[in-house]
């Protein structure tokens, strides 16, 4: 027995959509696939960061930074548990004035950049601190360190603490989020290995 050919017809419209409809969804599938792929290939390559931070030997490239400068780099010796994330000697910045930065990360956790500026001028100084006026004088290690505590500030950023001195050709700038007395610690430091 042969079905009439009007019969036939429906059926294979009917599989011709069925055919579509799968498509569809097959092709949906694939799309997500790669989508998939591609989030892991990216996932796979993408640099992270180390669950350590980076720590520099600070007092390693002040050696070698102490050669293209006459002046005394800052490199204080500091007590177990410090350690610095960046150090470097720029000789030729924008305003002018040789600088040598050390970032240290404290026991406790906290931040304090030393920024030593060489023949620096009270406008370098100003932008160092943020234009914020010194609020006492205290002195460690022998030297009188202007104060500044902007802990008040609602966002005081990097610069919340700061002690700055001058010694010799060189002005200090310590600024950062640690405490007082960690502060004090690396200024003395500091006072120590300028003398």
């Amino acid at each position: 027995m042969t079905m009439p050919a009007q019969e036939a017809a429906p059926t294979i419209e009917e599989r011709r959509a069925a055919r579509r409809a799968n498509q569809t969804t097959f092709n949906l599938v694939l799309a997500l696939l790669a989508s998939l792929g591609i989030v892991v290939l990216l996932v796979a390559v993408v640099v992270r960061p180390d669950a350590e931070p980076r720590t520099v030997d600070y007092r390693q490239v002040g050696a070698d930074a102490q050669g293209s400068v006459a002046e005394p780099l800052a490199v204080p010796d500091l007590p177990e548990g410090w350690t610095a994330n960046r150090a470097r000697l720029l000789s030729a910045p924008a305003d002018g004035v040789t600088r040598w930065e050390i970032g240290f990360l404290t026991p406790a956790g906290a931040y304090i950049g030393l920024v030593q500026g060489i023949d620096a001028n009270t406008s370098w100084l100003a932008a160092e601190t943020a234009n914020t006026r010194a609020t006492g004088t205290v002195s460690i290690g022998g030297l009188a360190w202007d104060l500044i505590d902007r802990r008040s500030v609602s966002d005081p950023g990097n610069l919340a603490y700061a002690l700055t001195t001058v010694a010799g050709a060189s002005t200090i700038v310590l600024g950062g989020t640690a405490g007082d007395a960690e502060f004090e610690i690396l200024a003395a430091a500091v006072s120590e290995s300028l003398s």
